[in-house]
């Protein structure tokens, strides 16, 4: 009888324990949804995730170009979206896989700013996942991101090789042509890519630092088709074939960009374009290179800003 009586009070205290080991990481789950980022990487969120998880999203939110917001806007948001929403977030539940990692269901629901719920939308479940460092359950992904996002650094870094090793043969073989300032800062109008050539609009800027602006000493346009090596994670620019000057200008166009010229025209002809381009490769050149400059200045015109 006694036998029996300490077996069911063990079996009685482990599924107290279990319980209690559920609902406790039901309300760590709980606290690390509010760091799931939205548009933004909170600083503290360094603590509540794991390290690589936060190296990931460090990466993407503060150390990739800034236009990276227009084009893949999923970066910047894991759940609410743009609509102007607030994310409710509540745990459904928890499973634990292992000793150390464990995936808590999370209901996600929006509310508006001024409180109200938007009815509308419904609810959505999301996953996130947990890991045990160091006795303290972290957030390790959510939904799948971290593998989407290793993936998007990485195109990112070779589409940053090939702009950098282009940018670096127009500094070395064209730039040299025009009278030379303190600074040579190519810009890059794209207008298709393939996996040897590039197509484009390349201009070539010469700029001497002038307290904060930067002043125009001299450039020019050279559009082509650029072509490339590619190998062991390095790029180099192996020919340059460039539209020709004055009457030549449209036929070379023509048969060097091909299929893609009408796409070339209306980039090359339109300033408002270029000057987009020109100020945000700029923006990220003065970022990247750690200068003081908040301006930049064409001969006879007002300066730009930067920011």
């Amino acid at each position: 009888m006694k036998k029996t009586i300490l077996i069911l009070f063990a079996a009685l205290l482990l599924a107290g324990c279990g319980t209690n080991k559920e609902e406790q990481l039901r309300e760590r789950a709980a606290e690390l949804c509010q760091y799931i980022p939205d548009h933004e990487l909170l600083e503290k969120s360094k603590d509540y995730m794991t390290a690589d998880f936060y190296a990931v999203l460090d990466t993407l939110f503060n150390h990739l170009p800034e236009h990276e917001a227009m084009d893949h806007e999923w970066l910047y948001f894991f759940v609410t979206g743009n609509g102007g929403t607030i994310p409710v977030y509540s745990v459904d539940s928890v499973i634990q896989k292992d000793e150390t990692h464990a995936t808590a269901y999370v209901n996600v629901r929006q509310k508006w700013e001024d409180g109200t719920f938007d009815e509308e939308a419904g609810s959505e479940e999301h996953q996130l996942s947990m890991e045990l460092v160091n006795g303290q359950w972290l957030m390790s992904d959510f939904d799948g991101h971290k593998a989407d996002c290793i993936r998007h650094i990485a195109l990112n870094r070779q589409e940053q090789a090939l702009r950098e090793a282009i940018s670096d043969y127009l500094v070395r073989e064209i730039a040299p042509h025009y009278s030379l300032g303190e600074l040579c800062v190519p810009v890059l109008m794209m207008v298709h890519e393939a996996d040897t050539c590039v197509w484009g609009d390349f201009w070539v800027l010469w700029y001497n630092v002038s307290g904060d602006t930067l002043k125009t000493v001299s450039g020019g346009s050279h559009p082509g088709r650029i072509s490339l090596r590619k190998e062991d994670n390095t790029v180099t620019v192996t020919a340059f074939d460039q539209v020709e000057d004055g009457a030549r200008f449209r036929p070379s166009a023509q048969r060097i960009f091909g299929e893609h010229y009408d796409l070339f025209s209306q980039m090359h002809s339109n300033e408002q374009v270029r000057e987009a381009v020109r100020k945000e490769q700029l923006r990220e050149y003065v970022s990247r290179n750690g200068l003081s400059v908040k301006y930049y200045q064409d001969f006879g015109w007002p300066a730009v800003e930067l920011q």
